[in-house]
């Protein structure tokens, strides 16, 4: 048997394989997890922000490009300075947590691209830092609110991010620093009404206790006038007797003479 007829299909079976195996690392592709990737058409529409593709193991056509995006939580730290209310300069360290938007992946890469942190995230960070601040005194940034500074920096820039296809899991300001002079003022003056609190607390408490005194001392004297007006020499005499005619059933020997006593009370004697 001749097998030399076969011997253009062999060469053309085997350029094949050639060429698919070369082709193979642009023909497929794995996105793991954690990830997720959009395909640049050129002959055919060009980005597809639409289809959105996730983890697992796909194909697509070798002259189509992929763009692969790490949708895991990421943190940016910053640290700039700002101005407080007053033009007073502040440093202040800033840590935000984020992640794009899973099924945003493909507006995120045609308006900003894999470089979408130094973009957008930071510079929002930024803005909304400086903005914010930029409505309270360093004393209040740095004592009575700072949990409202941090509330309106995370709101701004929450709601930024979003409309640009970022998901903002949290945002917290790690430290401020003043000038040592402004810090000091600040304390002291903290320390200072944090004192007059504790005073006036004092002040309250003795009022307070002093009122409990005068309203006890006045209840006790309306008692002893009612008591007194009650004590008729007549209501007296009865309990007179009646203790008199408690003690005679006594087991110890007296002898009770009625009508002896003061005002006719019983007298009692005896050797006990």
């Amino acid at each position: 048997m001749d097998n030399r007829k076969f011997l253009p299909l062999i060469i053309i079976v085997a350029i094949a394989l050639i060429v698919l195996f070369g082709l193979s690392s642009s023909m497929f592709y794995t996105i793991n997890a954690g990830e997720r990737a959009v395909i640049f058409k050129k002959f055919s529409g060009g980005l597809d922000k639409e289809n959105v593709i996730g983890q697992g193991f796909n194909f697509k056509a070798p002259w189509n490009d992929l763009h692969r995006y790490d949708v895991k939580e990421n943190t940016a730290e910053e640290k700039m300075d700002v101005l407080d209310k007053n033009g007073l300069s502040i440093n202040v360290d800033v840590t935000v947590r984020f992640h794009p938007i899973y099924q945003q992946i493909g507006y995120l890469h045609e308006n900003f691209g894999k470089g979408y942190v130094n973009k957008l995230v930071i510079p929002e960070v930024r803005s909304a830092v400086r903005q914010v601040m930029g409505r309270f005194t360093a004393e209040e940034i740095y004592s009575t609110k700072r949990a409202e500074v941090e509330a309106g920096i995370k709101k701004e820039t929450e709601n930024t991010l979003e409309q640009n296809n970022i998901q903002m899991k949290a945002l917290l300001i790690r430290s401020i620093n003043l000038p040592e002079q402004i810090k000091l003022a600040i304390e002291n003056k903290l320390k200072q009404e944090q004192e007059a609190l504790a005073y006036q607390f004092r002040l309250e408490k003795e009022k307070s206790e002093a009122e409990r005194k005068r309203i006890a001392a006045q209840g006790e004297a309306t008692a002893n006038n009612i008591v007194n007006n009650s004590l008729t020499d007549k209501l007296l005499k009865m309990r007179g007797i009646e203790a008199t005619l408690e003690l005679s059933k006594s087991p110890n020997s007296k002898v009770v003479v009625v009508g002896s006593g003061k005002d006719g009370m019983p007298l009692i004697l005896g050797n006990n």
